[in-house]
């Protein structure tokens, strides 16, 4: 007998499971779990109409350690060393701090099992979620081996989750997201949905190459991606002007004699009610509401949640309305340099800059045309023309016809429910009554004076009703 004090004993003893653990049973999780993965994914590929890639499956690390010795990479940051007179090694630790920042872990299991889960219950718990329109002809006659871009309009947060309940079925979508989702544990949790961080605001020359050439990667490898066009959130419910930035990144160094066609399918999207609608319109000067602090919207929130509950108990918990989507007719970027007439792969910055402005015109164009007219919104442009006088409903009720009538003439996807008008009315009403938008007396109604911002965020959302002029 060999005797050991008790300090050594459980050293040697967690030393033991640890070894065991590493070389034995971490091996055969893994290679349990990557069974499984590959088994769905092959499932997977079966049944949705655009496969997952093999860019998109590809091991997190691998994809890195790619980016940072990308060509491209390391002379942007040999002229980064110039410029900032900074050392190599600090170079290449920036670099690597950035792919690591914007490179996802995509997960198939958790995508599909976890995430398409959550995305529809967390649509289903707010909205009364409808498909508007969609040319499923067309979509359908896409060359399967494009790379598959959708352009978004922006109104809520909820539209990642939206967007992605609709796009289920068919296909995995990578998302560009802004700094606000970068803290624990929901970085993490996006990264491996597939999206990639995104600083909008940053001028650092090495990270706006970094995240160009990621870009770049994952268009050419087929990745299916969705961006907003507009940049972000809009705070006025009007379509905003295209920012250029990422499909600038997109379309930088592509020859469409060589490579993969580039297709955008534009995505129009409207509530009846935007969760942060109040939040959006409280900035300085706008609809007459002041700006919170961190710790007023923080108690916002709360109470909202709070208030929200405590309906949900007692039974009188209404959803917000209708979330709509509609989907537009792809463009092929091919087709659209030959319509065009433009050899992009020979164009210099200026006339390539301006190529890539005209097209993101056309899009947001396409966009503005396909973004669905509700109930609310239209009720909206209404009691916005009353003036803030008081009118009998059955007046009201007669302009909010006509003005649908108006809409359909002009081709704009108006959703009616049910297929009902008079349904429609009701439930576009009954919202703007239980929010305080609209005064009850009677058979009398008026719009409340106090929430001219809101009506005004609303009915700008179809303010446009043709798509904006193309450039």
């Amino acid at each position: 007998m060999i005797s050991i004090p008790y300090w050594v004993f459980f050293i040697l003893l967690f030393g033991s499971i640890y070894a065991v653990t590493r070389t034995l049973f971490l091996p055969s999780l893994r290679w349990f779990f990557r069974r499984k993965v590959n088994k769905l994914v092959d499932q997977l590929n079966n049944s949705l109409d655009i496969q997952l890639q093999p860019f998109k499956m590809t091991k997190r690390q691998a994809l890195i350690d790619r980016l940072i010795n990308d060509p491209l990479i390391l002379a942007a940051a040999e002229e980064y060393i110039e410029e900032k007179e900074v050392s190599q090694t600090q170079a290449n630790i920036m670099v690597l701090e950035y792919a690591r920042e914007i490179v996802p872990s995509f997960n198939a299991y958790f995508y599909f099992k976890v995430g398409n889960w959550l995305a529809r219950k967390t649509s289903q718990l707010f909205y009364r979620v409808r498909l508007g329109f969609m040319d499923e002809a067309k979509l359908r006659a896409i060359d399967p081996k494009s790379s598959i871009v959708f352009v978004l309009n922006h109104r809520s947060n909820m539209d990642y989750i939206l967007v992605s309940y609709f796009v289920s079925t068919k296909t995995a979508i990578s998302y560009a997201v802004g700094e606000w989702a970068k803290v624990w544990p929901l970085q993490s949790l996006i990264q491996s949905l597939g999206a990639y961080f995104v600083r909008r605001k940053s001028s650092n020359s090495l990270y706006r190459k970094v995240l160009e050439r990621y870009v770049q990667m994952a268009t050419s490898g087929g990745v299916t991606q969705a961006i907003f066009l507009e940049g972000k959130l809009t705070t006025t419910g009007k379509l905003q002007e295209p920012r250029l930035g990422l499909l600038d990144y997109i379309l930088r160094n592509y020859d469409p004699q060589t490579q993969r066609d580039i297709t955008f399918i534009p995505v129009g999207i409207n509530y009846d009610r935007t969760l942060e609608d109040r939040s959006l319109l409280k900035t300085k000067g706008h609809g007459g509401l002041k700006a919170a602090g961190i710790a007023r919207s923080l108690w916002i929130t709360f109470s909202f949640a709070l208030k929200m509950t405590f309906y949900k108990i007692i039974g009188r918990w209404y959803r917000f309305g209708y979330a709509c989507v509609n989907f537009g007719a792809p463009i092929s970027t091919k087709q659209y340099l030959k319509e065009t007439q433009v050899d992009y792969a020979n164009l210099n910055k200026a006339d390539r800059f301006t190529v890539v402005e005209a097209l993101a015109f056309r899009l947001m164009g396409k966009i503005g045309g396909v973004v669905p007219a509700l109930p609310v919104a239209i009720l909206c442009q209404v009691f916005l023309q009353t003036g803030g006088e008081q009118q009998d409903q059955s007046e009201i009720k007669n302009k909010f016809f006509s003005f649908v009538t108006e809409l359909q003439a002009q081709a704009v996807h108006v959703y009616i429910p049910r297929g009902n008008i008079d349904y429609t009315f009701a439930v576009g009403l009954r919202m703007l009554i239980l929010r305080g938008l609209v005064i009850e007396d009677g058979d009398m109604l008026q719009a409340n004076a106090e929430e001219t911002g809101l009506f005004q965020y609303y009915a700008n959302s179809i303010e446009h009703f043709k798509p904006l002029p193309e450039k």
